[in-house]
């Protein structure tokens, strides 16, 4: 009986650490967007965040080392190298903007859930794609309206 004592209390004290992605997945409906659940996504989230910041500042750091090169063909394929770190940042900081939206959300209650229609997003899609603000459905309708109308 004493030997059970302590799994028990582990298992009581489990839900504090945050679980994994296969028990996330796991969970029933009943289930959606419990506070495990948004402990999961936060702390994913606020990873991505810390990782993209990261980036920022390492590229920040490698532009600054600026190199003196004196044959063009060099030169040229430093600056296409500049420019294609510089579109992935612009691309990232894009994302990063998500992040922090999605944090504020999980703050505020509303993460999870479809902006359009209010449905659940649903988790599969979110352990996917921790920044969807929409269900898969409102998604597809969108990027058709958006394939036949334009932006």
């Amino acid at each position: 009986m004493a030997t059970k004592s302590p799994k028990s209390t582990a298992t009581v004290s489990a839900p504090a650490a945050l679980l994994t992605e296969e028990e996330i997945l796991a969970m029933g409906e009943q289930d959606y967007m419990n506070d495990a659940q948004l402990a999961f996504f936060k702390a994913r989230l606020q990873q991505l965040e810390k990782d993209l910041l990261k980036n920022a500042d390492e590229t920040t750091e490698h532009l600054r080392e600026t190199v003196l090169v004196p044959d063009p063909a060099d030169r040229a394929t430093i600056e296409e190298e500049h420019s294609l770190e510089l579109r992935t940042r612009d691309r990232e900081r894009k994302l990063l903007k998500k992040v922090q939206q999605s944090i504020a959300s999980i703050d505020a209650g509303d993460y999870g859930w479809c902006e359009e229609t209010g449905e659940p997003i649903g988790v599969p899609r979110l352990v996917a794609r921790p920044t969807a603000s929409l269900s898969l459905e409102a998604q597809q309708r969108r990027e058709m309206k958006q394939k036949l109308y334009g932006d």
